[in-house]
């Protein structure tokens, strides 16, 4: 069940009201999934890398109740406007259709396939406070909060770690993003004022305390909408594969993934790959090692470390994996010049979404001042900038 210090949201009384509308009857149970900011270790996840995330304070809600027939009929608010309800038959088949249904479809499937029965026909409307498209992992919460429902309405039990991988298998495997492990793991076991040190290999995670009473972590977002599915992101993760099999000779030794590339090793590989490539595997080997050197900054209190890597990585992002654009670059350099902000860098693929800036508590609220002004100055639009707090995982409310 939810933890005691979730209270109910005003999105959740809305979104029963309208499940009420479009039912016609009110929802049995609510779960929620929260959305994630990635503190450090940026494209690490999908080469077997250390991530180091948060579950954040945003979450995607659904609410349900058991229909008497084999259908799932699904209402979202952001996505179906005032069409009909979706449809999805539960004994399938669920063939991928290319639209955001498929995340139903697929975790129907999945979670069918994990408890050995398919859930039975349902109701079902969906909300989110996490922003689509902004690297804040919008779609992973989505998918942790599909799982939940249906573990509810099935009512199996299902460990953090087995929503994680399930909303992974379905968003990777059936809806069709190459994305990692992170994003699903930072969403289904998150934990309050921790962030989660995930080994992608292993999938083994570590909770990280974080100290809210000295740092507060904001995020802005560039209002530059990214889509994991098309575009740069493919290309970089085939850049790393294609780097990854450039340095197996040079080096001498197999490479399941580019984590098995140590920064030992890059004054070998310089000279022998071509240059794009080196740059990529660059990024993702020193990437991994600003993941440990930030986690143990926090340990010690060397807060101003842990600022000197998040910059260190946007440095990396932008020169090395170029996954960068204007806006995110001047949210960055804009926010490293105001008092009391220790660093800042983009937070999730790039090309867009989001950025996150570690601060001196008492300085928070004038950094973001000071770094709306600044961007609305250079684009002529104020972006959004708010204060997040690391919040617990996916669970069931009632």
């Amino acid at each position: 069940m939810a933890p005691a210090s979730l209270q109910k949201p005003q999105l959740l009384a809305e979104l029963q009201e309208r499940f009420q509308g479009r039912f016609g009857r009110p929802p049995a149970w609510a779960v929620r999934a929260p959305g994630r900011v990635n503190l450090i270790g940026e494209h690490t996840d999908y080469n077997d890398g250390l991530v180091l995330p948060c579950a954040i304070d945003r979450d995607t809600w659904i609410v349900g109740a058991a229909r008497d027939d084999a259908r799932i009929r699904i209402h979202s608010r952001e996505m179906s406007g005032d069409a009909p309800p979706a449809e999805v038959r539960v004994a399938g088949p669920h063939d991928r259709a290319g639209d955001w249904v498929d995340y139903v479809r697929g975790a129907v499937e999945g979670v069918g396939r994990e408890a050995g029965r398919m859930p039975p026909g349902l109701d079902l409307a969906v909300a989110s406070e996490v922003p689509s498209e902004s690297g804040l992992s919008s779609s992973a919460a989505f998918g942790v909060a599909l799982v939940v429902a249906l573990e509810r309405a099935m009512e199996i039990t299902l460990a953090p770690e087995a929503r994680g991988r399930l909303a992974h298998r379905c968003e990777s495997g059936f809806v069709g993003v190459p994305c990692g492990i992170m994003d699903p793991y930072a969403s289904a076991l998150g934990r309050r004022d921790h962030a989660l040190r995930i080994d992608c290999r292993s999938e083994a995670v570590e909770a990280v305390p974080f100290p809210g009473d000295a740092l507060r972590i904001l995020v802005a977002h560039s209002g530059v909408r990214r889509r994991l599915a098309t575009g740069g992101y493919g290309d970089r993760r085939a850049e790393c594969e294609a780097a990854r099999g450039a340095a197996e000779p040079v080096l001498e030794r197999p490479l399941a993934s580019l984590r098995d590339v140590g920064t030992e090793d890059l004054s070998r590989l310089e000279p022998a790959l071509e240059g794009r490539l080196f740059r990529r595997l660059r990024h993702v080997v020193t990437e991994n090692a600003r993941v440990d050197a930030f986690r143990a900054a926090l340990a010690a209190g060397e807060h101003a470390r842990a600022g000197v890597l998040l910059r260190e990585g946007m440095a990396s992002l932008q020169r090395d994996f170029e996954v960068s654009i204007p806006e995110l670059d001047v949210l960055c350099e804009a926010a490293d010049a105001a008092p009391g902000v220790l660093g800042s860098r983009l937070t999730g693929a790039g090309f867009g979404g989001c950025t996150v800036h570690l601060v001196e508590a008492a300085q928070a609220s004038a950094a973001a001042q000071r770094l709306a002004d600044c961007f609305e100055a250079r684009f002529e639009r104020r972006p959004p900038v708010f204060e997040i707090r690391p919040a617990d995982g996916a669970s069931i409310f009632f």
